[in-house]
């Protein structure tokens, strides 16, 4: 037997107004079996199964369309020892777009060079079904340590200070959506079709075990790649990182927390972790500011805030009214490889929302402790 249904608390933080279809997909979540709380953050856009920028709390019942299909995807900043000035010149700039590009695939390593790229730490924890681990012996290994396509990201910006970061923005690859596959073929229906498990047999269990592993994926990944970037800066710049200065953080998952003095299952798709204290990135757009923060732990919002700042056009909405010219219009001032300016239209700054409003929407959520303008964007189109 699923648990009764009640009324959850539903709490939101808002930029804007929402577009029916989400308001829509919000009232149909609320009614899902076993959901006590639900907050809507200032990022919030339509997305299948449930709305990204949505944090979902449950008792007793876990819900993958909650989390997604990119488990674990999330952010890593690292400041380098380097005046952003650097990037000043042309020459600079394409020798480091040529360096990420080779350091940093989009898609693929080549097989012959992958076979040890899979920490020993991933390729040692079992997953759930032999299906699972041929995938994580083929496809995890030469997709580790790649960046993937979409709004994933390598960018170098600038502080207010003047010294150089790296921002980069990655998820869990094909081994994310497997797993997500797989469990929702074990999944039952709930009374409005949203696929549920729950987290006391031993089918939740298995998620929990590979969401966890998928997570970990995704965290090594980043890390792996940052080293990547760290190389080809110190080769093209001469210049070192500041291990201390290293954030992380990541905003697709479901883990156990206590709020307002109950334990529940916390869903967060598109959402950072924002307990008291806790430090977070929230990227902007290719061509607008990014910000670390510290969060404030608002029990309301489930200690979570915005993951950037959230789609104002889908990608077809993108790439029928944004043209290659206008991206490129829109990327003034930013390096980035203009070869690829047509397959980057839906990623185009006009594609998101206002940054500066989003984070005033979420004022009592987060506190922002650095701003950082754009320099260099890297992505695999």
């Amino acid at each position: 037997m699923s648990p009764e249904r009640g009324t959850p608390e539903v709490r939101r933080w808002l930029a804007e107004p929402l577009p029916r279809d989400v308001e829509r997909a919000l009232e149909r979540l609320a009614r899902a079996e076993d959901v006590a709380r639900i907050a809507v953050l200032p990022d919030v856009h339509l997305a299948s199964g449930v709305c990204i920028g949505t944090v979902v709390a449950t008792r007793t019942l876990l819900y993958p369309d909650a989390v997604g299909g990119d488990i674990g995807c999330g952010m890593a900043a690292l400041r380098f020892e380097l005046d952003a000035t650097a990037l000043a010149d042309a020459g600079v700039a394409a020798r480091l777009l040529r360096g990420l590009a080779d350091a940093v695939p989009a898609i693929r390593h080549p097989r012959a060079t992958a076979r040890e790229r899979l920490p020993s730490c991933l390729g040692d924890s079992p997953l759930s079904d032999a299906t699972l681990e041929k995938l994580k012996s083929r496809d995890g290994r030469v997709e580790f340590a790649t960046l993937g396509r979409g709004n994933h990201f390598v960018e170098l910006q600038a502080d207010e200070q003047g010294w150089l970061w790296l921002m980069l923005h990655s998820g869990s690859r094909a081994m994310g959506q497997a797993i997500r596959a797989a469990h929702l073929r074990r999944a039952r229906a709930s009374s409005i079709g949203l696929p549920y498990l729950d987290a006391a047999t031993a089918e939740g269990q298995a998620y929990l075990a590979d969401l966890s592993w998928a997570c970990a994926y995704a965290e090594r990944s980043r890390e792996a790649m940052a080293r990547r970037v760290a190389e080809v800066i110190h080769a093209v710049l001469d210049a070192g990182d500041d291990p201390a200065s290293w954030i992380a953080c990541h905003h697709n998952h479901v883990r156990r927390e206590t709020h307002l003095g109950e334990e529940l299952w916390v869903h967060r798709k598109g959402a950072v972790p924002a307990g008291e204290g806790v430090p977070g990135i929230i990227p902007g757009s290719m061509g607008s500011p990014s910000f670390h923060t510290l969060g404030r732990g608002c029990p309301g919002a489930l200690a979570s805030s915005s993951h950037g700042a959230g789609r104002a056009l889908s990608r077809g909405e993108a790439f029928r009214n944004i043209s290659a010219g206008e991206l490129a219009r829109e990327m003034q001032g930013v390096w980035f490889d203009r070869r690829l300016a047509a397959r980057l239209r839906d990623e185009a700054p006009s594609a998101y929302k206002d940054i500066g409003r989003v984070l005033r929407a979420q004022r009592d959520l987060t506190r922002v402790v650095r701003r950082l303008r754009p320099l260099l964007s890297y992505k695999g189109g």
